[in-house]
């Protein structure tokens, strides 16, 4: 695996490994998503998860290609009136779930970068959602906000 030294990547070892469904242990790409892991593992209403292991065609609007679009992950949990849900999630700064916006600091580099990848992932997710429907699942886009995390802070990790 090759580390970017911008983010908390690694190999996760889950301590209930019947729950996870996925070949070897699974990495993480920020430290998001490795709390998101950690919270999966232990929370006894998932009874399952699995990282990036769907995989969902979808078509780039920018080369008209079909691409593979690897979720971030997908859990089944059982809610309190003891019905389960299938979700497929998607971890992201909520930065990059919104549309960019141009201001007076940015290269214009930058800003052209922004645009083409957000109408790429819009891309990825309209056909995520599509697949999540057909396949009984609910598509969710999980931010900073909800993994209750300051986006704004830099973190130093050890």
């Amino acid at each position: 695996m090759k580390k970017d030294k911008r983010f908390r990547q690694g190999i996760f070892t889950p301590i209930n490994s019947q729950k996870y469904i996925g070949r070897g242990n699974p990495i993480y790409r920020s430290g998001w998503e490795l709390k998101f892991f950690r919270w999966a593992d232990i929370n006894e209403n998932i009874l399952a998860w699995g990282s990036e292991n769907i995989i969902i065609p979808y078509t780039n609007p920018l080369t008209g290609r079909v691409h593979r679009y690897f979720v971030d992950n997908f859990i089944v949990f059982k809610d309190k009136d003891g019905n389960t849900n299938k979700f497929l999630i998607e971890i992201k700064p909520s930065k990059q779930t919104q549309r960019p916006v141009k201001t007076k600091y940015k290269k214009q580099k930058t800003i052209i970068y922004e645009q083409r990848m957000y109408v790429q992932n819009t891309a990825k997710w309209e056909a995520a959602k599509k697949w999540a429907t057909k396949k009984g699942y609910k598509f969710l886009i999980i931010t900073e906000k909800e993994l209750n995390i300051d986006g704004n802070r830099k973190k130093r990790y050890k």
